[in-house]
């Protein structure tokens, strides 16, 4: 996503540990000249918007090593999985979004690109229609940068609600992973939303 949204003319700052390493510069190199790699802390400090995609149990401590986060937009896209995959760490009650929003106090959490793989945000078009990409939040402004983030790279955005819809999400992120890595869908497919004629019933 970093890369896509450097070619589109954004300044990009990727977090490392160790942003030096060769690894790093070459993520570097292939992005271009609008990005560049620091530590947690310095790359949260430079940024207007925080992406947090990091696996889910050292996330509490990357929210700490980045500062403060208060008014930054910070982007969760991580999944509470277990580490077979075989359920959720928390859920039902609570939300990976949720904690990330306690941890990081007085920032404007959003969920989003949680629920498709990597080779979908890096091509979103599949057989000429455009996969839909969920996000959910509390803050109006923060969900429509969300939005023509997700929408810059091809997605078909779609307000799920409230950041409580998190709750909802990261199990629908859960049956992404199964049905790509255990009934054979593979990792280039997504979700489609269709809507027929008339009003959107009440609930």
């Amino acid at each position: 996503m970093g890369t896509r949204w450097a070619q589109g003319g954004h300044e990009v700052v990727f977090s490392s540990r160790d942003p030096k390493s060769a690894e790093m510069q070459q993520l570097v190199s292939r992005a271009g000249k609008s990005t560049r790699a620091a530590t947690t802390r310095e790359a949260a400090a430079a940024s207007e918007i925080v992406v947090v995609a990091t696996p889910w149990r050292p996330t509490k401590a990357v929210i700490g090593e980045a500062g403060d986060l208060t008014g930054k937009i910070v982007i969760d896209v991580t999944n509470p999985l277990l580490p077979d995959l075989s359920g959720l760490e928390v859920g039902t009650t609570t939300s990976a979004a949720e904690q990330i929003a306690g941890w990081a106090q007085g920032a404007r959490v959003v969920k989003a690109f949680n629920t498709v793989g990597y080779m979908v945000m890096a091509n979103p078009e599949i057989g000429g229609d455009r996969a839909v990409l969920f996000y959910a939040g509390d803050d109006a402004e923060a969900k429509n940068i969300t939005a023509r983030l997700a929408t810059e790279l091809g997605f078909n955005a779609v307000d799920a609600g409230p950041l409580v819809q998190a709750r909802l999400l990261e199990p629908f992120a859960l049956l992404w992973i199964t049905l790509a890595m255990k009934q054979g869908f593979g990792f280039h497919w997504g979700f489609k939303v269709l809507q027929g004629p008339g009003p959107a019933p009440r609930v």
